[in-house]
């Protein structure tokens, strides 16, 4: 029966004479749990296989030049209409850059443009017209600053455009299972992916998900897209991992998730986290309106920081910053 090694992470010092460092950032453990479709166990260091040893300790290759080793921060740029939390409010390019460099002086390490909302219920959106959306924003943001750019697409011909007018990165909600050329345009301009999991496409992902162990079958999707990403000629050191906090989970599922976040460690790849203002935040905390959820964002972005989550994708760049910058110097941890 396949296990699953979760390391039972702490951040910051003094560390254990015992513990094991968790890439090259502030993290480390020395307790793991042990998990299979029958149940969970804990387990020390010594009983993890070499392997997954190797997976958890190894230092995170940097992305685009931005390094692994503090917990970063992703900015959303929705230039959309009908995206859930600001669609509409960035359409205007003028508007849309000014909205990204501010994220970059609030703290946003990487900024994530969007031209098709995949928020629950969202129709396709056609390639053209998501490419006269991004790429001249892109192209727009490349020429003042030199933040790391993040193409959010599911599709070969957005993500080219893209990369052409100055991003770096490809982050895919899909995981290249909507369109399989996008592997072939991260190994072409050598950019770094994100693979997520969804269980179903936007328009119906949230009718009734179901899975056997969602922790567990999350974790298999992944590690076979990355699998898939290899075989295209992407290496595993230019893979980062999402969970897909909301897309195509129930509120269990979702909190499932966050709890076990530290199990994608042993992917041996980044992980990215994205909860921001989603709707199972306003469900447990209050705040019917998407701006409400700001407190309980933090909440669930710092929760992802103890877990040792190297991106957190937000909306609220100001606010998070602020709460991983005191997180951090309470935990003794230097930041440059």
């Amino acid at each position: 029966m396949t296990k699953y090694y979760q390391p039972i992470v702490k951040c910051g010092g003094p560390v254990s004479t015992r513990g094991l460092p968790l890439g090259d950032g502030p993290w480390w453990f020395e307790r793991a749990l042990v998990h299979s479709r029958d149940g969970v166990a804990e387990c020390a260091p010594s009983q993890i296989p070499d392997t997954i040893v190797a997976r958890l300790t190894a230092p995170r290759a940097p992305l685009g030049g931005l390094a692994m080793n503090l917990p970063r921060i992703m900015g959303i740029l929705n230039v959309t209409p009908d995206s859930f939390s600001d669609g509409g409010q960035f359409n205007d390019a003028g508007a849309a850059v000014s909205r990204a460099l501010a994220m970059v002086e609030q703290g946003a390490d990487i900024i994530d443009i969007g031209g098709e909302s995949t928020r629950p219920g969202a129709a396709e959106v056609p390639v053209a017209d998501e490419i006269a959306r991004t790429q001249p924003i892109i192209a727009a943001i490349s020429k003042q600053s030199d933040v790391l750019i993040s193409i959010d697409t599911r599709k070969a011909a957005v993500a080219t455009a893209a990369c052409d007018a100055g991003a770096q990165m490809i982050n895919d909600v899909a995981a290249m299972s909507f369109d399989p050329m996008i592997a072939e345009v991260a190994a072409q301009f050598d950019a770094p992916i994100c693979l997520m999991h969804a269980q179903g496409d936007p328009a119906t992902m949230q009718d009734d998900p179901r899975y056997d162990n969602v922790l567990l079958d999350v974790y298999d999707y992944l590690a076979e897209r990355i699998a898939a990403a290899e075989d295209a000629g992407i290496a595993r050191d230019r893979i980062i991992v999402d969970p897909g906090i909301g897309f195509g989970k129930t509120i269990a599922h979702n909190l499932q998730l966050l709890r076990g976040l530290s199990l994608f460690h042993a992917l041996g790849c980044p992980i990215l986290l994205g909860a921001s203002r989603k709707r199972f935040i306003g469900s447990i905390g209050g705040g019917r309106c998407a701006t409400d959820r700001v407190a309980g964002s933090v909440a669930v972005a710092l929760h992802g920081l103890r877990q040792g989550v190297h991106i957190t994708r937000v909306h609220d760049t100001f606010e998070t910053r602020q709460a991983f910058d005191l997180e951090l110097a309470i935990h003794g941890v230097e930041q440059p």
